[in-house]
């Protein structure tokens, strides 16, 4: 063969291949068919916050992960035919781990603010709930509304919806943020912060569990549409499967199930 010949085979050859890494590299892999070859879903949460998501110890004194958001994940695992795998992450790095691959999806009461859509696509809304504030059953005359909290510190998770609340409500607040809800029910508790913002559901199982808080009066509606489950940007085919499970959810009137469930099992929270 001539040389001429040879390399004008091997400049063809080498663009091929570098024509084939780019467009390698400019798809993204579908986790929807990855999900199902693997035969696991793999779904992130903060197990701090009931009853949406949090731990309670077991008849067999193991530590198990329970809640109606969880209940949502093991209804989609089953719709794809696929084992549950929960991994309990800091809730301020659950997009991330959306983001990245690390975590197939994100349910943990997230709602799809505008902040979070730039990193992660969500599923239709699957739950909508007021949000409230926790002060101490002696403070409850005291602080009964936002504008009673002005210039007070204030509690909130971090990376949450209710932290933006805080902000926004309590005047020349002093916003303390935590990554764990029950790290700041021990701050609330402890005179360390003078209120906890923390959505409606959560506060009353921890009234229910802790007779020493109560609830003030004003309550705040979600403006930003309620909880969704988060799923990595570009996965349509995993967005309309996550769909289906939450429409069908709804249809079978299931949701209303879950929450009973994890309200009965809340007070054994660990």
């Amino acid at each position: 063969m001539k040389k001429g010949i040879l390399k004008k085979l091997l400049a063809v050859t080498i663009v091929g291949v570098m024509g084939f890494g780019l467009v390698s590299c400019g798809s993204k892999e579908d986790k929807l068919s990855a999900i199902k070859e693997s035969g696991k879903l793999v779904v992130g949460l903060s197990a701090d916050y009931a009853p949406y998501e949090f731990h309670i110890v077991d008849e067999n004194g193991k530590d198990q992960i329970v809640g109606f958001d969880v209940d949502i994940a093991e209804e989609i695992a089953k719709d794809l035919g696929v084992e549950l795998e929960l991994q309990d992450m800091n809730f301020e790095n659950l997009v991330a781990g959306v983001s990245t691959g690390k975590i197939d999806l994100a349910i943990s009461g997230i709602t799809p603010n505008e902040e979070r859509q730039k990193a992660i696509d969500f599923s239709d809304i699957y739950y909508t709930a007021e949000h409230g504030i926790l002060v101490r059953a002696e403070d409850k005359d005291k602080y009964k509304t936002f504008e009673d909290l002005t210039g007070q510190k204030v509690g909130a998770q971090m990376g949450a919806i209710q932290a933006d609340i805080a902000k926004e409500k309590v005047q020349d607040g002093d916003i303390q943020l935590l990554s764990n809800v029950n790290d700041l029910v021990m701050a609330l508790k402890g005179g360390k912060i003078e209120a906890l913002v923390v959505e409606l559901p959560v506060a009353e199982m921890i009234v229910q569990n802790n007779p020493e808080l109560a609830l003030a009066e004003e309550k705040v509606t979600d403006s930003e549409g309620g909880s969704a489950v988060g799923i990595q940007k570009g996965q349509e085919a995993l967005v309309e499967q996550v769909n289906a499970t939450i429409n069908r959810i709804k249809e079978e009137g299931l949701l209303d199930q879950f929450i009973i469930d994890a309200t009965e099992l809340a007070p054994k929270q660990n």
